[in-house]
């Protein structure tokens, strides 16, 4: 597992920057940006409004839990990359702990296991400071080439060209 830490590449100054030009769902329709990423965390925002909230005017259980999917599986797909793996979510246990109708979630993911075959990060959700919501994410590391869903499967930034955006899945 050392092994695979000390092995990643320098990351470009630039990588929020690009991580947020490849934006795309869920995650770019609820306003999620990334503030700050490495290969030991990923931090990320999302400003609470109208279109967040369920019928009681909380904020819906479906955005703590796509925050900690989004920056487990960008941290992992991120360590992941440097290997020429992709990865895909496998596992998502999100629990509701606060209640929010206001204000800006900060989510911020970390790795508990890195390894080429499988990852698991654990994420937490804050609104202002305090804890709303945690999670755990296992991701499975397939191989560059693996299709799912009938399809190669390519993650649009790539550690090998120095984090350049793909124009063309690799």
């Amino acid at each position: 597992m050392m092994g695979l830490v000390n092995a990643l590449p320098p990351l470009p100054d630039t990588i929020v920057a690009d991580f947020n030009r490849i934006r795309a769902g869920f995650a770019e329709t609820v306003g999620l940006r990334f503030v700050a990423i490495d290969y030991e965390q990923i931090v990320a925002e999302v400003e609470v409004g109208p279109h967040l909230l369920q019928p009681y005017g909380l904020v819906h259980g479906g955005v703590y839990s796509m925050i900690v999917e989004t920056l487990s599986s960008v941290g992992a797909a991120l360590n992941l990359a440097a290997f020429g793996r992709h990865a895909l979510g496998l596992e998502n246990s999100t629990s509701f702990l606060r209640a929010v109708r206001t204000g800006t979630l900060v989510g911020r993911a970390t790795p508990l296991s890195r390894k080429k075959r499988s990852q698991v990060w654990e994420a937490e959700v804050r609104c202002e400071g305090q804890l709303v919501a945690s999670g755990r994410v296992r991701c499975l590391g397939l191989e560059g080439e693996a299709a799912i869903a009938g399809e190669v499967v390519a993650f649009p930034w790539r550690a090998e060209s120095g984090g350049n955006v793909a124009d063309e899945p690799a």
